[in-house]
């Protein structure tokens, strides 16, 4: 039987305003003349409905992104770099926020890892003055833009949890203009400052949290190019805890003798599945059917120069070589690293993430695989080397072929590529991301405090200056320092309790 279903809801009003009313257009053309609408024009060039019911907070920050002209630096479709809402999911995997909704700390993980500056605020952790006071602060800017989290409730609206941009302010009524990613339901409106506080100052009934506000802004400097903190695993916090705050308490449990004891007990001790917490970042293409000559810009070609040069970086520094060591000799027998820089296990890392980037923008979540997936090596004339893993991925009734550019550094021994499935030229003898490049930078990016519990001064001050900033070439340490804020912002998300402090810089 067909179900009619809805077409739009009648806003409330009162207590909201209709954006487009004749009382709208006013107080839209005050604001304008009072200056604190200033956000609103980049903010309304970008807007978008959500593309699902619970799509809300991805929608909303997909908007406020694009606003702040942020570069994601992978692609959404063709050749073209944009947020979109199928891009948002290093924080919770997008098929549980299509079933379940987003919670507030969440969306502000997002925001972080998508390369924006945060200031998040719970209701409890803040005033109604102070929210009014940002409010006049970014609705006074193009380069502030605020996103609230609130229950439809206090607006006599249907419905639970919401987020959605903030787009001005009214002085004189103290009214703020809620920019409903819901348009399929509600319009934008206006309404009371007070009773929007009101709406926030509510509890998440899925965490006990309460709801709030952040701020967003653009950085001096992009996301992280090559590498990137994940907390899509659900072991991310562990993971995270134990770096943290675990990690200083086992180096005082022991008696350590040199820098070969500290890392291989650090190892040695790593949660299960402790890769899954940080990824390197590779370029997804999709290839038509009929196009089987790869095209790579000149574009392209700059920005995995780029993270090739990361790359070598990483294992330039004298840290990567204590790794290595360890992976070699203490860690041999461990199945958490047992043969995780074997090409064919980089292969099939890359193929399951293939998988989940087909499935995730076509809106699908189950019945992925990825067949005849290789490695090749593409040798232009005259120009470097590039290396590609490519695979045809099937999902659902869907399948699409896909090239995935990934960076490379040189090797002296060819024997991990020419182990690999495919290889197009036996000339290329080059090494892609492996759990070692991963685990020295995780290790580069721990806040120096994780070091604290080795007991000897100067085993302890050998360390710091074996993970030291200052020791690492510049590009490398741009890398370093956005994981370690993304590692802080992200421990500061998860929170055991509301009495955690949120306010975090990013």
């Amino acid at each position: 039987m067909a179900v009619p279903g809805f077409y739009r809801r009648i806003l409330p009003s009162p207590p909201a305003i209709e954006f487009a009313s004749t009382e709208g257009r006013l107080l839209f053309s005050e604001a304008l003349q009072s200056g604190t609408m200033e956000g609103f024009f980049k903010l309304i060039s970008y807007f978008q409905t959500q593309s699902e019911p619970a799509y809300c907070g991805l929608a909303s920050l997909s908007v406020v992104l694009n606003a702040l002209a942020i570069d994601p630096g992978r692609k959404w479709k063709g050749p073209w770099r944009w947020f979109d809402e199928s891009m948002l999911d290093c924080c919770e995997p997008l098929d549980k926020v299509k079933a379940e909704g987003i919670a507030f700390r969440k969306v502000a993980c997002l925001a972080r890892c998508s390369g924006a500056k945060v200031k998040a605020f719970h209701t409890n952790k803040s005033s109604l003055n102070d929210f009014r006071d940002h409010i006049i602060q970014c609705t006074s800017s193009e380069d502030c833009h605020l996103i609230a989290s609130y229950h439809r409730k206090p607006f006599k609206q249907t419905g639970t949890g919401h987020f959605s941009p903030i787009g001005g302010y009214h002085a004189g009524r103290d009214m703020a203009l809620i920019l409903d990613v819901a348009r399929f339901k509600y319009p934008p409106h206006w309404v009371a400052l007070e009773l929007l506080w009101e709406a926030m100052d509510t509890i998440d009934e899925t965490n006990g949290h309460h709801r709030g506000f952040m701020l967003i802004t653009k950085p001096q400097s992009g996301p992280p190019l090559l590498f990137t903190l994940s907390c899509k695993d659900e072991s991310w916090f562990s993971i995270a805890k134990y770096l943290t705050k675990d990690a200083p308490v086992i180096l005082e449990s022991v008696s350590l003798n040199s820098i070969s004891d500290v890392i291989s007990l650090i190892l040695k001790s790593f949660p299960a599945n402790a890769e899954n917490f940080i990824k390197w970042v590779a370029e997804v293409r999709c290839k038509a059917e009929d196009k089987e000559v790869l095209f790579i810009s000149d574009e392209e070609k700059a920005r995995l120069a780029v993270k090739e040069g990361l790359l070598q970086q990483v294992r330039e520094t004298k840290l990567f070589n204590y790794v290595s060591d360890c992976l070699s000799s203490c860690c041999g027998n461990d199945q958490s690293f047992v043969d995780k820089d074997s090409s064919r296990k980089i292969a099939a890392s890359v193929c399951c993430q293939m998988a989940a980037y087909l499935s995730e923008s076509l809106g699908v979540n189950k019945g992925r695989f990825c067949k005849s997936a290789c490695v090749k090596c593409l040798n232009p004339a005259g120009q470097k080397p590039i290396t590609l893993f490519s695979g045809t991925v099937i999902s659902d009734n869907a399948e699409q072929k896909l090239d995935v550019l990934i960076p490379v550094s040189l090797s002296s021994s060819s024997s991990q590529i020419h182990s690999s499935c495919c290889i197009a030229q036996d000339s290329c003898v080059a090494v892609p991301p492996g759990i070692k490049d991963v685990l020295s930078v995780l290790l580069l990016a721990l806040p120096p405090n994780a070091w604290a519990g080795i007991r000897d001064e100067k085993l302890l001050a050998n360390i710091l200056d074996l993970v030291s900033n200052e020791n690492l070439a510049d590009g490398l340490r741009e890398e370093v320092l956005h994981l370690r804020q993304q590692l802080q912002f992200l421990v500061g998300c998860k929170g055991g309790g509301e009495d955690d402090e949120f306010v975090l810089l990013s």
